[in-house]
Protein backbone atom coordinates (compact mmCIF):
# COMPACT_ATOMS: atom_id res chain seq x y z
CA UNK A 1 0.00 0.00 0.00
CA UNK A 2 1.50 3.55 -0.79
CA UNK A 3 1.21 6.59 1.48
CA UNK A 4 2.17 8.94 -1.05
CA UNK A 5 5.16 11.72 -0.86
CA UNK A 6 6.74 12.58 2.74
CA UNK A 7 5.96 16.39 3.27
CA UNK A 8 8.51 18.16 5.38
CA UNK A 9 6.93 22.02 6.33
CA UNK A 10 7.20 24.52 8.57
CA UNK A 11 4.31 24.84 11.46
CA UNK A 12 1.17 26.69 10.22
CA UNK A 13 -0.30 27.91 13.43
CA UNK A 14 -4.15 28.23 11.81
CA UNK A 15 -4.30 25.05 10.10
CA UNK A 16 -1.56 22.58 11.98
CA UNK A 17 -2.43 23.69 15.79
CA UNK A 18 -5.23 21.11 16.84
CA UNK A 19 -3.98 18.40 14.59
CA UNK A 20 -0.85 19.08 16.00
CA UNK A 21 -2.46 18.99 19.92
CA UNK A 22 -4.07 15.51 18.90
CA UNK A 23 -1.47 14.70 17.22
CA UNK A 24 0.74 15.33 20.89
CA UNK A 25 -1.94 13.09 22.82
CA UNK A 26 -1.71 10.07 20.56
CA UNK A 27 2.28 9.94 20.57
CA UNK A 28 2.26 10.11 24.47
CA UNK A 29 4.53 7.11 25.41
CA UNK A 30 6.87 7.11 28.49
CA UNK A 31 9.71 4.26 30.17
CA UNK A 32 7.82 1.46 30.66
CA UNK A 33 9.58 0.58 34.20
CA UNK A 34 8.46 3.97 36.14
CA UNK A 35 6.39 6.81 36.46
CA UNK A 36 6.86 9.78 33.74
CA UNK A 37 5.21 13.17 33.06
CA UNK A 38 3.10 13.73 29.95
CA UNK A 39 2.87 17.94 28.96
CA UNK A 40 0.31 19.36 27.80
CA UNK A 41 0.63 22.36 25.74
CA UNK A 42 -2.85 24.36 26.68
CA UNK A 43 -3.41 24.77 22.90
CA UNK A 44 -0.06 26.25 21.86
CA UNK A 45 2.16 23.40 20.53
CA UNK A 46 5.06 26.12 20.11
CA UNK A 47 4.99 26.97 23.55
CA UNK A 48 8.25 25.42 25.02
CA UNK A 49 9.89 27.41 22.26
CA UNK A 50 7.90 30.33 22.32
CA UNK A 51 10.45 32.23 24.73
CA UNK A 52 13.50 31.81 22.89
CA UNK A 53 15.13 34.51 20.76
CA UNK A 54 14.42 32.18 17.31
CA UNK A 55 12.62 29.49 17.26
CA UNK A 56 10.85 27.39 14.39
CA UNK A 57 8.70 24.09 14.56
CA UNK A 58 8.01 21.53 11.40
CA UNK A 59 5.31 18.99 10.64
CA UNK A 60 5.25 15.92 8.74
CA UNK A 61 2.67 15.02 6.48
CA UNK A 62 2.04 11.67 4.46
CA UNK A 63 -1.03 12.65 2.31
CA UNK A 64 -3.19 14.39 4.53
CA UNK A 65 -2.32 12.49 7.56
CA UNK A 66 0.63 14.21 10.00
CA UNK A 67 3.02 11.74 10.78
CA UNK A 68 5.36 13.84 13.02
CA UNK A 69 7.01 17.16 14.41
CA UNK A 70 10.00 18.55 15.76
CA UNK A 71 10.81 21.87 17.09
CA UNK A 72 13.94 23.60 17.36
CA UNK A 73 15.49 26.98 19.14
CA UNK A 74 18.68 28.82 18.14
CA UNK A 75 20.78 31.32 20.75
CA UNK A 76 24.32 32.39 21.40
CA UNK A 77 25.87 31.11 24.22
CA UNK A 78 29.62 30.58 25.51
CA UNK A 79 31.59 27.36 25.16
CA UNK A 80 34.64 26.49 26.70
CA UNK A 81 36.25 29.62 28.24
CA UNK A 82 34.96 33.16 27.46
CA UNK A 83 35.61 35.95 25.94
CA UNK A 84 37.11 34.12 22.63
CA UNK A 85 34.53 31.72 22.38
CA UNK A 86 31.19 32.02 21.51
CA UNK A 87 28.57 29.98 19.73
CA UNK A 88 25.02 30.37 17.88
CA UNK A 89 23.74 27.14 18.56
CA UNK A 90 20.70 25.10 17.80
CA UNK A 91 18.24 23.30 20.33
CA UNK A 92 16.28 20.45 19.37
CA UNK A 93 13.44 19.53 20.98
CA UNK A 94 9.52 17.85 20.81
CA UNK A 95 10.96 15.11 18.01
CA UNK A 96 7.62 12.97 17.48
CA UNK A 97 6.50 10.13 14.76
CA UNK A 98 3.58 8.29 14.66
CA UNK A 99 3.77 4.94 15.60
CA UNK A 100 2.25 3.51 12.82
CA UNK A 101 5.01 4.74 10.51
CA UNK A 102 8.38 4.95 12.36
CA UNK A 103 11.05 2.76 11.24
CA UNK A 104 10.26 4.77 7.76
CA UNK A 105 13.10 7.49 8.17
CA UNK A 106 10.59 10.39 9.29
CA UNK A 107 12.22 11.20 12.20
CA UNK A 108 16.26 11.27 10.40
CA UNK A 109 14.05 13.40 8.26
CA UNK A 110 12.87 15.59 10.42
CA UNK A 111 16.40 15.92 11.90
CA UNK A 112 18.15 16.57 8.72
CA UNK A 113 15.47 19.55 7.78
CA UNK A 114 15.65 20.79 10.67
CA UNK A 115 19.40 21.10 10.60
CA UNK A 116 19.47 22.80 7.40
CA UNK A 117 17.38 25.51 8.90
CA UNK A 118 20.29 26.05 11.55
CA UNK A 119 22.92 25.84 9.06
CA UNK A 120 21.01 28.73 7.02
CA UNK A 121 20.82 31.08 10.08
CA UNK A 122 24.61 30.43 10.81
CA UNK A 123 24.52 27.81 14.33
CA UNK A 124 27.77 25.94 14.68
CA UNK A 125 26.64 23.27 16.75
CA UNK A 126 22.95 21.18 17.14
CA UNK A 127 22.30 19.78 20.30
CA UNK A 128 19.58 17.68 22.26
CA UNK A 129 18.57 16.41 25.17
CA UNK A 130 16.76 12.96 26.03
CA UNK A 131 16.50 10.10 28.98
CA UNK A 132 19.64 8.52 28.96
CA UNK A 133 17.00 4.69 28.79
CA UNK A 134 15.36 6.39 25.69
CA UNK A 135 17.56 4.22 23.78
CA UNK A 136 15.56 5.03 20.21
CA UNK A 137 16.53 8.71 20.81
CA UNK A 138 20.17 7.69 21.75
CA UNK A 139 20.05 5.30 18.43
CA UNK A 140 18.80 8.11 15.89
CA UNK A 141 20.80 11.03 17.32
CA UNK A 142 24.20 8.91 17.55
CA UNK A 143 24.70 5.93 15.88
CA UNK A 144 22.57 7.74 12.33
CA UNK A 145 23.01 11.42 12.84
CA UNK A 146 26.36 11.22 14.16
CA UNK A 147 25.61 13.08 17.70
CA UNK A 148 28.08 12.66 20.50
CA UNK A 149 27.54 12.72 24.61
CA UNK A 150 28.33 16.28 25.52
CA UNK A 151 26.74 16.32 29.19
CA UNK A 152 24.49 14.06 31.59
CA UNK A 153 22.76 16.84 34.15
CA UNK A 154 20.05 15.13 36.70
CA UNK A 155 16.56 16.55 36.94
CA UNK A 156 15.21 16.60 40.19
CA UNK A 157 11.42 17.09 40.94
CA UNK A 158 9.84 17.45 44.46
CA UNK A 159 6.04 17.45 45.24
CA UNK A 160 4.39 20.50 46.64
CA UNK A 161 2.49 20.38 49.87
CA UNK A 162 0.25 22.71 51.47
CA UNK A 163 2.54 22.19 55.04
CA UNK A 164 4.95 24.84 54.98
CA UNK A 165 8.80 23.84 54.83
CA UNK A 166 10.51 25.61 58.21
CA UNK A 167 13.38 28.05 57.14
CA UNK A 168 16.74 27.74 58.99
CA UNK A 169 17.28 31.20 61.02
CA UNK A 170 20.56 31.17 60.70
CA UNK A 171 20.62 32.19 57.16
CA UNK A 172 19.59 35.45 55.62
CA UNK A 173 17.25 35.79 52.22
CA UNK A 174 17.46 38.49 49.85
CA UNK A 175 15.65 39.16 46.54
CA UNK A 176 17.87 40.29 44.02
CA UNK A 177 17.34 43.25 41.48
CA UNK A 178 17.40 42.07 37.93
CA UNK A 179 20.49 43.87 37.13
CA UNK A 180 22.32 42.56 40.41
CA UNK A 181 21.68 39.07 39.10
CA UNK A 182 22.86 39.56 35.83
CA UNK A 183 25.84 40.58 37.02
CA UNK A 184 26.72 37.89 39.25
CA UNK A 185 25.57 35.03 36.45
CA UNK A 186 27.93 36.95 34.05
CA UNK A 187 30.84 36.99 36.75
CA UNK A 188 30.19 33.03 38.50
CA UNK A 189 28.96 31.22 35.68
CA UNK A 190 30.15 32.62 32.21
CA UNK A 191 32.71 30.42 31.99
CA UNK A 192 30.24 27.23 32.23
CA UNK A 193 28.92 25.31 29.06
CA UNK A 194 26.38 27.11 27.25
CA UNK A 195 25.67 29.80 29.16
CA UNK A 196 22.95 32.17 27.35
CA UNK A 197 24.76 35.47 26.27
CA UNK A 198 21.00 36.67 26.08
CA UNK A 199 20.87 36.10 30.38
CA UNK A 200 19.65 39.29 30.74
CA UNK A 201 16.34 38.67 28.72
CA UNK A 202 15.66 35.31 30.50
CA UNK A 203 16.13 37.38 34.24
CA UNK A 204 13.54 40.04 32.82
CA UNK A 205 10.76 37.84 31.43
CA UNK A 206 7.32 37.99 32.55
CA UNK A 207 7.88 33.86 33.36
CA UNK A 208 10.80 34.88 35.66
CA UNK A 209 9.44 35.19 39.32
CA UNK A 210 13.18 36.57 41.13
CA UNK A 211 16.42 35.57 41.95
CA UNK A 212 16.78 34.93 45.70
CA UNK A 213 20.46 34.75 47.35
CA UNK A 214 21.35 33.12 51.12
CA UNK A 215 23.92 33.90 53.27
CA UNK A 216 24.70 33.83 56.58
CA UNK A 217 22.81 35.62 59.23
CA UNK A 218 25.29 38.26 60.51
CA UNK A 219 27.01 39.14 57.99
CA UNK A 220 26.47 41.48 55.05
CA UNK A 221 25.70 40.65 51.21
CA UNK A 222 26.76 44.31 50.24
CA UNK A 223 30.05 42.38 51.52
CA UNK A 224 31.89 39.70 50.69
CA UNK A 225 30.01 36.59 52.55
CA UNK A 226 32.19 33.80 54.18
CA UNK A 227 29.50 31.71 52.61
CA UNK A 228 26.32 32.11 50.11
CA UNK A 229 23.79 30.73 47.36
CA UNK A 230 21.87 31.70 44.68
CA UNK A 231 18.71 30.51 42.25
CA UNK A 232 16.48 31.78 40.58
CA UNK A 233 12.67 30.84 39.40
CA UNK A 234 10.75 30.41 36.40
CA UNK A 235 7.15 29.84 36.34
CA UNK A 236 6.48 26.90 33.75
CA UNK A 237 3.40 26.47 34.28
CA UNK A 238 1.96 29.29 32.65
CA UNK A 239 3.45 28.07 29.36
CA UNK A 240 2.30 24.06 29.71
CA UNK A 241 0.73 21.80 32.32
CA UNK A 242 2.84 18.60 33.41
CA UNK A 243 0.34 15.24 34.38
CA UNK A 244 1.85 12.31 35.83
CA UNK A 245 1.70 9.07 33.96
CA UNK A 246 2.79 5.30 34.20
CA UNK A 247 1.62 5.39 38.33
CA UNK A 248 0.40 2.82 39.98
CA UNK A 249 -3.06 2.37 41.86
CA UNK A 250 -1.10 2.65 45.09
CA UNK A 251 0.65 5.57 44.14
CA UNK A 252 -3.06 7.23 43.67
CA UNK A 253 -4.17 5.40 46.83
CA UNK A 254 -1.44 6.84 48.98
CA UNK A 255 -1.82 10.69 47.44
CA UNK A 256 -5.40 10.24 48.31
CA UNK A 257 -4.84 9.12 51.66
CA UNK A 258 -1.82 11.31 52.68
CA UNK A 259 -4.43 14.15 52.20
CA UNK A 260 -6.73 13.04 53.88
CA UNK A 261 -4.83 12.32 56.91
CA UNK A 262 -3.04 15.51 56.36
CA UNK A 263 -6.69 17.88 56.23
CA UNK A 264 -7.85 16.17 59.42
CA UNK A 265 -4.36 14.97 61.47
CA UNK A 266 -2.35 18.03 60.53
CA UNK A 267 0.12 16.71 63.56
CA UNK A 268 1.30 13.84 61.76
CA UNK A 269 4.02 14.40 59.34
CA UNK A 270 3.09 11.81 56.90
CA UNK A 271 5.21 12.57 53.06
CA UNK A 272 2.25 13.71 51.01
CA UNK A 273 2.26 13.50 47.29
CA UNK A 274 -0.13 16.30 45.63
CA UNK A 275 -2.82 15.22 43.06
CA UNK A 276 -0.45 14.63 39.64
CA UNK A 277 -3.17 12.74 37.83
CA UNK A 278 -4.96 16.05 36.33
CA UNK A 279 -2.93 18.37 34.11
CA UNK A 280 -0.78 21.07 36.95
CA UNK A 281 1.53 23.74 36.76
CA UNK A 282 5.20 23.91 38.03
CA UNK A 283 7.90 25.47 39.20
CA UNK A 284 11.51 25.49 37.33
CA UNK A 285 14.45 25.97 39.83
CA UNK A 286 17.46 27.56 37.52
CA UNK A 287 20.90 29.50 37.63
CA UNK A 288 21.75 27.47 40.95
CA UNK A 289 25.24 28.69 42.50
CA UNK A 290 27.20 28.71 45.74
CA UNK A 291 30.08 29.62 47.33
CA UNK A 292 31.73 28.82 50.60
CA UNK A 293 31.50 26.53 53.52
CA UNK A 294 28.12 26.36 54.34
CA UNK A 295 26.58 27.42 50.86
CA UNK A 296 25.22 23.72 50.67
CA UNK A 297 22.87 24.69 53.68
CA UNK A 298 21.94 28.06 52.09
CA UNK A 299 20.89 25.81 48.81
CA UNK A 300 18.27 23.75 50.63
CA UNK A 301 17.15 26.97 52.88
CA UNK A 302 16.55 28.28 48.99
CA UNK A 303 14.81 25.57 48.17
CA UNK A 304 12.48 25.71 51.40
CA UNK A 305 11.75 29.04 50.29
CA UNK A 306 10.52 28.32 46.64
CA UNK A 307 8.71 25.86 48.05
CA UNK A 308 6.53 27.78 50.45
CA UNK A 309 6.50 30.22 47.50
CA UNK A 310 4.84 27.09 45.43
CA UNK A 311 2.69 26.54 48.39
CA UNK A 312 0.66 29.44 47.86
CA UNK A 313 -0.05 28.82 44.14
CA UNK A 314 -3.25 26.80 43.83
CA UNK A 315 -2.18 25.42 40.21
CA UNK A 316 1.87 24.49 40.90
CA UNK A 317 1.99 21.09 42.16
CA UNK A 318 6.16 20.16 41.38
CA UNK A 319 9.51 22.24 41.50
CA UNK A 320 12.22 20.80 38.86
CA UNK A 321 15.34 21.64 38.98
CA UNK A 322 18.11 20.64 36.58
CA UNK A 323 21.69 20.49 37.68
CA UNK A 324 25.18 19.28 36.13
CA UNK A 325 25.50 15.88 36.86
CA UNK A 326 28.95 16.38 38.89
CA UNK A 327 27.12 19.22 40.95
CA UNK A 328 27.28 18.54 44.54
CA UNK A 329 24.57 21.01 44.33
CA UNK A 330 22.15 17.64 43.83
CA UNK A 331 22.49 17.09 47.65
CA UNK A 332 21.34 19.75 48.98
CA UNK A 333 17.99 20.58 46.51
CA UNK A 334 14.91 18.58 47.65
CA UNK A 335 13.48 15.95 45.76
CA UNK A 336 11.74 12.72 45.22
CA UNK A 337 13.62 10.36 43.42
CA UNK A 338 10.64 8.28 42.23
CA UNK A 339 10.15 11.21 39.98
CA UNK A 340 13.21 12.24 39.40
CA UNK A 341 15.58 11.69 36.41
CA UNK A 342 19.28 10.79 38.15
CA UNK A 343 21.04 11.29 34.77
CA UNK A 344 19.84 13.54 31.51
CA UNK A 345 21.65 12.67 27.92
CA UNK A 346 22.50 15.87 26.09
CA UNK A 347 24.21 15.26 22.65
CA UNK A 348 25.63 17.94 20.10
CA UNK A 349 27.11 17.58 16.45
CA UNK A 350 29.24 20.47 14.86
CA UNK A 351 27.46 21.61 11.76
CA UNK A 352 30.71 23.42 10.28
CA UNK A 353 33.99 22.21 9.14
CA UNK A 354 35.76 24.50 11.17
CA UNK A 355 33.96 23.23 14.51
CA UNK A 356 34.54 19.75 14.20
CA UNK A 357 38.24 19.95 15.90
CA UNK A 358 36.59 22.15 18.76
CA UNK A 359 34.11 19.42 19.41
CA UNK A 360 36.58 17.08 20.89
CA UNK A 361 38.01 19.66 23.06
CA UNK A 362 33.96 20.29 24.36
CA UNK A 363 32.92 16.96 24.90
CA UNK A 364 36.10 15.47 26.43
CA UNK A 365 36.77 18.52 28.77
CA UNK A 366 35.61 17.07 31.93
CA UNK A 367 32.20 19.18 32.98
CA UNK A 368 31.88 22.22 35.40
CA UNK A 369 30.60 21.75 38.59
CA UNK A 370 27.67 24.76 38.18
CA UNK A 371 25.89 24.11 34.85
CA UNK A 372 23.14 26.99 33.80
CA UNK A 373 20.04 25.13 32.55
CA UNK A 374 18.32 27.74 29.77
CA UNK A 375 14.69 27.63 31.33
CA UNK A 376 13.35 28.64 27.99
CA UNK A 377 14.17 25.24 26.64
CA UNK A 378 12.38 23.09 29.50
Amino acid sequence: MGYGELIIRSYDPQYDRTRVEDFERKCEVGPAKRVFLFTDTLGDPICRIRNSPIYKMLVAELGNQLVGVIQGSIKLVTVHKPPNDLAKVGYILGLRVSSLYRRRGIGSSLVINLEEWFIANDVDYAYMATEKDNKASAKLFVDRLSYVKFQTPTILVNPVSHRMSRISSSAELAKLKVEEAEAIYRKFMSSTEFFPIDIGNILRNKLSLGTWAAYPRGESWGGVPSSWAMLSVWNSGELFKLRLGNAPLSCLMYTKISRLIEKLVPCVKLPCIPDLFRPFGFYFIYGVYREGPLSGKLVRTLCRFVHNMASKSKDCKVIVTEVGGSDTSRLHIPHRKSLSCPEDLWCIKALKNEKKNSLHELTKTPPTRALFVDPREV
